[in-house]
């Protein structure tokens, strides 16, 4: 038996793991990152964020190749090699990952690679490939992220049904798809398969898709889907699947009738659920929701005073930027320093075609729960960037408390929109008015230049819209 001692331990080497151990080491904080994957990087790196935007990128230029003839240029039909498709995907992955690996190195923490189990609140049992190694901690930050939740019903065992794994293997483009979830990863996976050439059809059990994000900015999305999906179907359910032959016979239910129908795959994208299984949480202090994420306070800290949780596993916004952040936020509790998850603000994206971004208090939010609010927008009918490349389907949006004209919230839909957002989580952490918005000079041409004229309209002064004149303060 091997006993390594530690002042800390990190199982689970995703977005918040490996940030906590880089930042603890940066600190001067001994640490140790555990982690069963051969990759660093967890979900987001390996069967997430980078994968599914690779594809989607792919997707991406399938589309407005197909859409350039109206400008004068003109190709021929894609011609699809999957296989070189994966191994282009792979490579970004084992690049990011190498680099990963690296980094721990330079920073001389150390990366053993297999499954965590507590023995205690002290005790880390690590089974490798070499045999079973015990860490002693004196703190230890689990990071162990979620996984694609598959409703027991939909498990027949069949490799036709998919969740979002398997979806990102692309191991072929199947001709009738159905996708059961209208959420961010169902409409992104949505577009990637549309694009490539599958019939795509989405149901969603809710009356709209990407609950959550205010209708308007929606909009533009579900009119893609309408135009490029084969049907998009809300306030339908599934009753039941079942194999047959070489499909899988789904009976759904919506708007007063049920239907029998056949699709060649099934993709299954109704939620993520955490890994809080198989952990030894139970010899611990630690304490979990009816749903099995950790419990936290705004400083990370569960009810174990020497185990703190991060990312996915403690639920909220399940996003690896969030799970940076609240890695940060651990190893600063940790140093001894004052450092806390209140009222940060996190930004949220939605990587379909056009995107759809927010940070902050949407429309929806502000309305239910009864602020002082009034709200501006430029659409990008009005934007000259936007119309040189074909995309004024965009809106940006302001949600400004109309007394102090202090930003509450920023939303904004339209193609890059998730390159946008990060200025209007930087103005809400600075507390930024509209006014401040409105006199920051914006390079033109550019998608920035609407989050000027967006704040300009507040005050019916926008250069490139009309808008409402707010009267002047008394």
């Amino acid at each position: 038996m091997t006993l390594i001692e530690t002042k800390l331990v990190v199982v689970g080497a995703g977005p918040g793991g490996y940030a906590a151990a880089f930042y603890a080491a940066d600190k001067g904080m001994p640490a140790i990152l555990v982690e069963q994957d051969q990759r660093l990087g967890g979900v987001c790196l390996n069967r997430g964020c980078i994968p599914s935007k690779a594809y989607l990128h792919a997707a991406k230029l399938v589309s407005e190749a197909r859409d350039s003839t109206f400008r004068g240029i003109t190709f021929g039909p894609p011609q699809l090699d999957l296989a070189k498709m994966r191994l282009w995907k792979e490579s970004i992955l084992e690049k990011l990952g190498q680099g990963i690996a690296g980094l721990a190195q330079r920073r001389k923490v150390q990366v053993m690679h297999g499954r965590g189990y507590f023995e205690d609140s002290q005790t880390l049992r690590v089974e490798t490939a070499q045999g079973q190694q015990f860490v002693r901690f004196e703190h230890a930050l689990v990071a162990v992220g979620s996984k694609a939740a598959l409703p027991r019903a939909f498990d027949l065992g069949n490799p036709r049904i998919m969740t979002s794994n398997e979806a990102l293997q692309l191991e072929d483009v199947p001709e009738r798809l159905l996708i059961i979830g209208g959420g961010y990863i169902g409409m992104e996976l949505g577009t990637v398969y549309a694009a490539l050439g599958s019939r795509v059809f989405v149901i969603e059990a809710m009356d709209t898709i990407l609950k959550g994000a205010d209708p308007d900015l929606v909009s533009p999305v579900l009119k893609y889907a309408q135009k490029n999906f084969q049907q998009m179907r809300v306030s339908t359910r599934v009753q039941s699947m079942a194999t047959r032959h070489k499909q899988i016979e789904v009976v759904v239910e919506g708007g007063g009738q049920t239907l029998t129908e056949l699709y060649d795959r099934v993709l299954i994208c109704v939620g993520r659920s955490p890994n809080g299984e198989d952990l030894g949480l139970e010899n611990t202090r630690v304490e979990r929701d009816d749903k099995g994420f950790i419990k936290v306070n705004e400083r990370q800290q569960t009810a174990d005073p020497a185990i703190g949780a991060i990312g996915d596993i403690v639920g909220g916004a399940l996003l690896a930027h969030k799970a940076h952040k609240e890695a940060r936020i651990a190893i600063e509790v940790l140093a001894g320093e004052h450092s806390t998850s209140q009222d940060i603000i996190i930004p949220a994206v939605v990587f379909t075609d056009p995107e759809v971004a927010w940070c902050g208090v949407t429309e929806a939010e502000a309305r239910d729960r009864g602020l002082s609010f009034e709200v501006a927008k430029f659409p990008w009918t009005a934007s000259g960037r936007a119309l040189t490349f074909d995309r004024p389907d965009g809106m940006t949006k302001l949600v400004i408390e109309p007394e102090t004209e202090r930003i509450l919230g920023v939303g904004i839909s339209g193609q890059g929109a998730g390159e946008l957002i990060a200025e209007g989580v930087l103005a809400m952490e600075m507390g930024a008015t509209a006014r401040d918005l409105a006199e920051c000079i914006h390079p033109h041409p550019t998608l920035s230049e609407t989050i000027m004229e967006c704040a300009e309209s507040f005050y019916g002064s926008a250069t490139h819209s009309i808008s409402r004149r707010k009267p002047p303060a008394e």
